[in-house]
């Protein structure tokens, strides 16, 4: 069953080629979504897929890498968005 989540990514997550990170996490276990940086040091995901997929995207997204720190991530369910086709940057979904 798909499912979406809306994240909010605390840490070393802004200029760090986090978002790209993400990109490739999410691209790699086919899900959809959105990664965004915020004006106030966040970033926002939202990842929608398989509950399979997204709970080992968000695993590797708390892990990060050599540059990127997760310090907290702040996870909540909401309503899939239907016919979404990707992952990407920025605001809103991608058809």
């Amino acid at each position: 069953m798909v499912k979406r989540f809306h994240v909010f990514v605390e840490g070393r997550v802004q200029g760090v080629g986090f978002r790209g990170f993400c990109m490739m996490q999410a691209q790699q276990r086919h899900l959809t979504g959105s990664v965004t940086n915020l004006p106030n040091g966040l970033v926002e995901i939202f990842v929608q897929g398989e509950q399979e997929g997204i709970d080992s995207f968000l695993e590797a997204v708390q892990a990060g890498n050599q540059f990127i720190r997760v310090d907290d991530m702040s996870i909540k369910e909401v309503p899939v968005v239907p016919g979404e086709k990707r992952f990407g940057y920025g605001m809103g979904q991608y058809f």
